[in-house]
C-alpha cells in the first residue's frame, strides 16, 4: 500500500501535510521565519520511529499474552554540526513499568521490532546510529 502526502503552504514558514487524511502543521522556530505552530519536520521522524517500533512491541507483546503492563518510550537525537544536519545517532529508550514483567519477551518483542519488523528503524538506519535500550520497572535491562 503506497502513502500519499499533500503538501500546503499556509504562510509564512507554515506547512500543512495532509497524510493520508490526516493534517498535521509544521513551522519553524520564530527565529527562522515561524510562529511556532507545529513541530519541526526532523522531530517528526523521531516520532515516526516511535510509532511504528512502538506498535511493533505492543503488538507482538499481545501475542506473546504479556499484559497488565505500562508502556512510553523516550528518544533523543543527536545532529551534526555541519550541513546537511542529520541526526548521527538515535536513543530509544523503552520504558516498561509492572508487576511481574517477562524480561525475555519484553527484550525479544523490542529486538524484533529493531531488528526485523520496524520499516522505519530500516531506514533511519542507513543514515543514524540507533543504539535501543529496555528499562522495566526504571532498571535498564538492555
Amino acid at each position: 500500500m503506497s502513502s500519499k502526502v499533500t503538501m500546503t503552504w499556509v504562510k509564512d514558514m507554515l506547512f500543512d501535510a495532509n497524510v493520508n487524511g490526516h493534517h498535521l502543521l509544521m513551522d519553524a522556530d520564530p527565529e527562522w521565519g515561524g510562529q511556532d505552530q507545529g513541530p519541526r519536520p526532523k522531530p517528526l521522524l523521531l516520532a515516526a520511529l516511535s510509532g511504528c517500533t512502538g506498535m511493533d512491541v505492543v503488538s507482538m507483546l499481545e501475542k506473546m499474552h504479556v499484559a497488565d503492563y505500562s508502556f512510553s518510550m523516550d528518544l533523543e537525537a543527536e545532529p551534526t554540526t555541519e550541513h546537511p544536519i542529520i541526526y548521527h545517532t538515535i536513543t530509544v529508550k523503552y520504558l516498561f513499568q509492572g508487576n511481574d514483567l517477562p524480561q525475555d519477551k519484553i527484550i525479544k518483542a523490542v529486538k524484533l521490532s529493531s531488528e526485523r519488523y520496524c520499516g522505519v528503524s530500516a531506514m533511519l538506519q542507513k543514515s543514524s546510529n540507533l543504539v535501543f535500550k529496555v528499562f522495566i520497572n526504571d532498571l535498564e535491562v538492555m
